[in-house]
């Protein structure tokens, strides 16, 4: 399975109910490398590098978590990094 890497801006209820740390075990699970934090403007940004499916996985397991309303998600395919290891900044 081919390796890609996104980079993800999560808009909506995304900051102060746990997003960061959903996404973290979640990527974790699936094998999915990268980073996420919170940006000043109330959006989550993040890069996951995995496959397509760990990836949508990751986001879909996430965006599950209570309190969690992911309201619009700015998606675009960046060169991947060969990391292997998830950490929130």
């Amino acid at each position: 399975m081919e390796r890609v890497r996104k980079h993800i801006i999560f808009r909506g209820s995304v900051q102060g109910v746990g997003f960061r740390y959903r996404l973290y075990y979640a990527a974790r699970a699936n094998g999915v490398s990268g980073w996420v934090r919170n940006e000043y403007d109330g959006s989550v940004e993040a890069e996951l590098e995995g496959t397509e499916a760990a990836i949508d996985l990751a986001v879909e397991q996430t965006a599950n978590g209570r309190f969690v309303s992911i309201d619009f998600m700015e998606v675009r395919r960046i060169p991947i990094h060969n990391d292997h290891s998830f950490e929130i900044k």
